[in-house]
């Protein structure tokens, strides 16, 4: 790769709750990427999402990426983030100068991951994302506004999550285990496989920082008990009505014409037991949808934002939360040894 290639160099990242991702490639071939990862994910604190521990996992493997591709800055940057929206105040405030004074980059996009789920999944067309792993977000746009619905988090939403369909399982086997009403001996056995003695499950639960992340551990249980268990069956089925009422409440209408319906995230990866139950309800929720398969993650979508972005083309619509774009006005120079 050089900086030759149509363009220049596009920079994008994706940050979310298992560490930092993030990609490199030619602005007039996204596709074709140099990617760099770590495991640690961005912290959060009183102030939100914090700008500099983002910075400092995200400059150096921009850096090297830069390095390895013989580029001297990207054109466009653009970044998702899960908490954008409502806990990105000090990443809107600090990262496009910060972008500008350490990559000299005088392009930044600035997204929830809901966004780059979307456009790694759909790119620029009208539509809607259902984003679901161990939370779930449905986002929709119609090319002139962002809808969204769901995406509260485990206490509040996030219904028919990885989180929502992992502690359905384990009420429903702590059902079986107290002999009430709507226990199943099934799941029962797989918690007890998976976590030890069903009543020592609070114990190891609740002292737990990352609860919503091994409450969904247990959704894959809850999909191999499906085939035979009726209580399973239903906490799947319960989860794709969920899941296709949050499509319906964020698709443009059927005078907006053709509305694609698109899923990306790993709670999908269990396959017919959420999915032939999901097919059902959008088809009786959203009649008028065409179901596509996603093009790509919201990694490639941070790379699609930040191509368009370099290139006068984006077409998908700003929002003060959800997407916000930064131009410098008087270009800058990389200190990342160029």
């Amino acid at each position: 790769m050089t900086d030759g290639d149509a363009g220049g160099f596009v920079l994008g990242a994706d940050s979310g709750g298992s560490g930092l991702r993030v990609a490199l490639a030619p602005a007039g071939g996204p596709s074709a990427a140099l990617t760099a990862a770590s495991d640690r994910p961005v912290r959060t604190g009183s102030a939100g999402i914090d700008a500099g521990h983002l910075l400092k996992q995200l400059l150096p493997m921009a850096r090297e990426l830069l390095r390895r591709a013989g580029a001297a800055r990207p054109v466009a940057v653009a970044i998702g983030a899960a908490g954008m929206a409502t806990l990105g105040d000090e990443l809107r405030a600090v990262l496009p100068g910060e972008l500008s004074r350490e990559l000299g980059v005088r392009k930044v996009a600035l997204a929830a991951d809901a966004v780059t789920a979307y456009a790694g999944a759909l790119g620029q067309r009208p539509g809607v994302v259902v984003a679901a792993g161990t939370g779930m977000i449905a986002t929709g746009t119609d090319l002139a506004l962002w809808r969204r619905a769901d995406g509260w988090g485990h206490l509040l939403g996030d219904c028919g999550s990885g989180t929502w369909i992992g502690r359905a399982g384990l009420e429903a086997a702590l059902r079986a285990h107290d002999g009430r009403v709507g226990g199943s001996a099934a799941l029962l056995e797989r918690l007890e496989h998976v976590f030890g003695p069903a009543s020592g499950l609070p114990g190891l639960l609740y002292p737990r920082t990352d609860r919503p992340a091994v409450l969904a551990s247990f959704a894959p249980e809850v999909a191999r008990c499906a085939a035979d268990d009726p209580v399973a069956a239903r906490i799947l089925s319960d989860a794709a009505e969920h899941i296709a009422a949050a499509a319906a409440a964020v698709c443009p209408s059927p005078s907006a014409g053709d509305c694609q319906v698109a899923l990306t995230g790993g709670l999908f990866e269990m396959g017919d037991p959420l999915l032939a139950p999901l097919r059902d309800a959008l088809a009786r929720q959203l009649p008028y949808a065409r179901p596509v398969s996603a093009a790509g993650d919201p990694l490639s979508g941070s790379l699609t934002v930040a191509a368009a972005l370099a290139t006068d083309t984006l077409r998908l619509p700003q929002d003060p939360r959800l997407l916000v774009l930064t131009t410098t006005l008087t270009e800058q120079t990389g200190t990342g040894g160029h």
